[in-house]
């Protein structure tokens, strides 16, 4: 009977592939064995397996472990230790701005991204504009927790107001659990106050309430020194690695003649890193040698090991060579 009623949802057009997610999508219907997935947004080993943490398997042990742990829902705001930490992670233990009380912080989503450099400070602050930082590689970009938040720091030790989004999907590997914290730092403790409660209202018809384990494993590495410690060392080895795979592949080029300047691979800090390559040179390094990545070139430094990055040396030379 309902095989003979027209579907309400006939008239819907298929979708287009996601142009990140769908590189992965092509990378699994490929046969080859040589084939290279650059476009995984997660850190992979060098044997290109996915990592978890070891401190984040002690934290989750902990929490299984604690007989007075419960699954009621958070408060709108979130898990309260968890924004604590988080906005301490951040701004630094010594911070005015949390001294003064006039920081705001709620638990969301995890996000990615950065800004930087002292004179887009000074401009933004010449023209009252308010700043929005996206931290999603603290500690992972260069291997030091406080360098990487450095930024951040400088535009709040002006004592401007500025919002700032952190996520510990990349710098403690919970990509599924989509931890995330927002802050926003306010002129004056009593506008803080205000700001929380606008923030309330706004959470409130979207999800009412974040979820608890993620952060409850922020919070129990965060707030134990040993377990932190225990972080920063993980830590640093993953960002050493990324590090280690830039200069890899920049000497590897260098190496083969490839022409251009490739020195930017080194420059930039991150999972990831803009090559340069256009659409064409990118469909051709797909096609011939089984290299995936996104069309505009950008390609996950995590993907790489010691074992494949000849092979991606060997591919962009040949892309850049006869597609100029």
């Amino acid at each position: 009977m309902a095989s003979q009623v027209a579907s309400v949802f006939a008239g819907i057009a298929q979708a287009p592939e996601d142009p990140i997610l769908g590189v992965t999508v092509a990378f699994n219907k490929d046969p080859s064995p040589v084939k290279v997935n650059l476009g995984v947004g997660a850190y992979r080993t060098e044997e290109g397996k996915p990592l978890v943490l070891n401190v984040v398997r002690c934290a989750e042990q902990m929490l299984i472990n604690d007989p007075s742990r419960y699954k009621e829902y958070l408060p709108i705001t979130g898990l309260a230790e968890f924004n604590k930490l988080s906005a301490k992670l951040i701004f630094g233990a010594d911070s005015p701005a949390i001294q003064e009380n006039r920081v705001v912080t709620v638990q969301c989503l995890s996000g990615t991204g950065s800004l930087r450099w002292e004179k887009i400070r000074q401009l933004m602050r010449s023209k009252s504009l308010l700043p929005f930082f996206d931290s999603a590689y603290q500690g992972f970009a260069s291997g030091s927790l406080d360098k990487d938040a450095q930024p951040v720091r400088m535009f709040v030790a002006d004592g401007g107001e500025l919002l700032m989004a952190q996520s510990y999907a990349k710098n403690m590997g919970l990509y599924g659990e989509r931890v995330g914290a927002l802050s926003i730092v306010c002129g004056s403790a009593d506008v803080a106050v205000r700001v929380e409660s606008q923030l309330k209202l706004v959470i409130r018809p979207m999800y009412s309430s974040p979820p608890l384990h993620g952060p409850s494993v922020v919070a129990t590495i965060l707030r134990d020194s040993e377990m932190f410690n225990e972080w920063t060392v993980e830590l640093k080895a993953m960002a050493d690695r990324i590090i280690s795979m830039r200069q890899q592949l920049f000497d590897a080029l260098k190496s083969r003649g490839t022409p251009g300047d490739w020195s930017h691979i080194i420059k930039q800090i991150g999972m990831f890193t803009f090559t340069g390559l256009n659409s064409e040179q990118v469909a051709f390094m797909r096609q011939e040698y089984h290299i995936y990545m996104t069309s505009d070139g950008r390609i996950s430094m995590a993907g790489l090991n010691m074992k494949n990055l000849p092979h991606l040396a060997d591919a962009i030379h040949a892309a850049v060579t006869k597609l100029k």
